[in-house]
């Protein structure tokens, strides 16, 4: 690895090592970019084991798993082994673990050391030693290890992603004008080519002609020993005694294939590469996804799952759906619609409650503040309903759990008559909608079911302080309340149980001004509300009846 060779620097924490806490081996991620250092930016779980060792990886499996993840850059540089016995010697069975994975990948050993770590399943701490790579006799401790406070900064201020696409060319130069040696020349240098490309360890992720009506391409995954080059090769390209010209014409891919490959595209697997930054990691992880039944199919969520698994995040919710991918180009990652990028989570400008020792529990994520005259529709007076349902479903699409589009009122309307809810009249109208019709188009547009809190009066909202606070500690939703002639949108709580004293988060849609976020917090438009201010009037009225629409968290990844 170079630099100092007593210095360990983790990059990851140590909770991210060892999460989660059970019997078995961690692949140690790291990179020659962060000299001058031993580094281990992230960690991957080995999940293939043989079956007569718990501890021994099947590292066939593993390294066809590892080997989509790893981006350029980033190698295998040690391995943690956690379970209970001699700390030294699972190290050094990890160490030896991670030198035979790292030729199954084909790494090319630039480091002459590698790492081997072991933690016992009862302790939280972690012992690291340096192995020279093919003698692992030869042992010493690292004398620093030191924890990054800022490991992101560093990470993408050392390291890039760059995404190219590159079309492959051969130059020949003639050393004078010996034409007659030419030919020679020229085909040793497309043999040498050739057997580089036809390695059994190359994957070629190789795109087709668009199949479906979206133009989605159908893709294979071919390696480099189904390769044949030489129909190809020899129609293509011809040399003249006179000008030694090659006709460099583009070839299908399909010229390509192996004699006994019999490949349609339109039969073939829908394959595409997407590429990750999940909460936690550090560096983007990579995943090739089958396309041809959604990302909804069984065995891609099954893949997802895995892939969870594999980096130690959570299993009920999604984070590496293709919704999730990192995207290249003018829009990446931003939610927009007409160019125009909406507020986001606009109460984290906002003054303290007012509750003394209260515990406060909030929305659990972002959401996009939806209110009257926006996108330039006139609802002023019947809207706010439409605005607290669209500010819900921004908040489903930023945490991943659908792709659609947040809907319009006209598509709002359409999904209640779509269910027979609402006669075919009701599109196009200025009626009002309550929580009930919102939990119907959760459920319609996203598959989101919800629980509905009733409430005789106002006065009663207080009470329920308790439950809502679970609410956001357990779903972490935006909630919708309904009361006569007006809607709310609720974003947390700050409850002390034992004086009763509370306040709720309110984000208004009833709001008509541009969005100026300083203007919108001044104007109380999204604060903290007591159930009776100062003056001694209540926020929510004592002789009116409340719904409040609870929409629950999608188990999923």
């Amino acid at each position: 690895m170079g630099g100092d060779g007593k210095l360990l620097r983790l990059l990851c924490s140590k909770k991210t090592l060892l999460y989660p806490r059970e019997q078995g081996l961690r692949w140690l991620i790291g990179s020659p970019l962060f000299l001058p250092s031993f580094n281990v930016v992230s960690s991957f779980r080995c999940l293939h084991y043989l079956p007569s060792d718990p501890c021994s990886p099947n590292f066939t499996k593993e390294a066809d798993d590892i080997r989509t993840l790893l981006i350029r850059g980033f190698d295998i540089v040690g391995a943690l082994l956690i379970n209970n016995g001699d700390m030294e010697f699972n190290a050094r069975k990890a160490a030896e673990a991670s030198c035979k994975m790292r030729s199954y990948l084909s790494v090319n050993a630039e480091h002459h050391d590698i790492i081997g770590a072991a933690a016992d399943l009862n302790s939280d701490s972690i012992q690291f030693f340096k192995y020279e790579m093919g003698n692992f006799k030869n042992v010493e401790s690292f004398s620093t290890i030191s924890y990054e406070t800022d490991p992101e900064k560093l990470v993408w201020e050392k390291g890039c992603l760059t995404r190219c696409e590159l079309a492959l060319k051969f130059p020949i130069y003639s050393p004078g004008n010996i034409a007659s040696d030419m030919e020679d020349m020229f085909s040793s240098l497309i043999d040498l080519t050739v057997a580089d490309l036809k390695d059994p360890c190359a994957a070629f992720l190789v795109e087709g002609p668009s199949v479906t009506s979206n133009e989605t391409s159908a893709s294979i995954v071919l390696h480099g020993f189904e390769l044949d080059f030489s129909r190809s090769i020899s129609e293509n390209v011809w040399l003249t005694s006179n000008h030694m010209e090659s006709d460099a014409k583009d070839l299908a891919c399909s010229q390509f294939f192996s004699n006994n490959k019999s490949l349609s595209f339109s039969s073939l697997r829908e394959l595409k590469p997407y590429h990750f930054l999940p909460l936690g990691i550090l560096h983007p992880i990579t995943a090739i996804y089958e396309l041809r039944y959604g990302e909804n199919e069984v065995g891609q969520s099954e893949i997802r799952r895995s892939l969870h698994s594999r980096l130690g995040l959570p299993l009920d919710r999604p984070l590496l759906r293709i919704a999730s991918a990192l995207m290249f180009g003018t829009k990446a990652n931003n939610i927009i619609r007409n160019d125009y990028p909406y507020l986001k989570n606009v109460h984290t400008q906002i003054p303290m409650s007012g509750v003394s020792e209260g515990i406060v529990s909030l929305v659990d994520g972002s959401y996009e503040y939806y209110h009257y005259l926006l996108d330039g529709i006139d609802d002023n007076g019947w809207g706010c309903a439409y605005r607290s349902l669209q500010t819900i479903i921004s908040w489903f699409r930023l945490q991943r759990y659908a792709s659609i589009e947040v809907p319009s009122h006209r598509e709002i309307q359409q999904a209640l008559v779509d269910i027979g809810d609402k006669e075919p009249s009701f599109v196009g109208s200025r009626e009002w909608i309550g929580a009930i019709e919102l939990g119907f188009v959760l459920d319609k547009l996203l598959g989101v079911s919800c629980k509905i809190m009733n409430l005789r009066s106002g006065a009663e909202l207080p009470e329920k302080c308790r439950e809502l606070a679970k609410h956001f500690e357990s779903q972490g939703t935006p909630v919708m309340i309904g009361g006569g002639v007006l809607a709310y949108t609720l974003l947390g709580v700050d409850y002390n149980e034992t004086s009763g004293d509370c306040a709720f988060l309110i984000l208004d849609p009833h709001y008509t001004g541009n969005d100026d976020l300083k203007k919108i917090v001044n104007g109380g438009w999204c604060g903290w509300k007591k159930p009776v201010d100062s003056k001694g009037r209540s926020f929510f009225l004592k002789d009116k009846f409340y719904n409040l629409l609870l929409p629950q968290r999608p188990n999923m990844v």
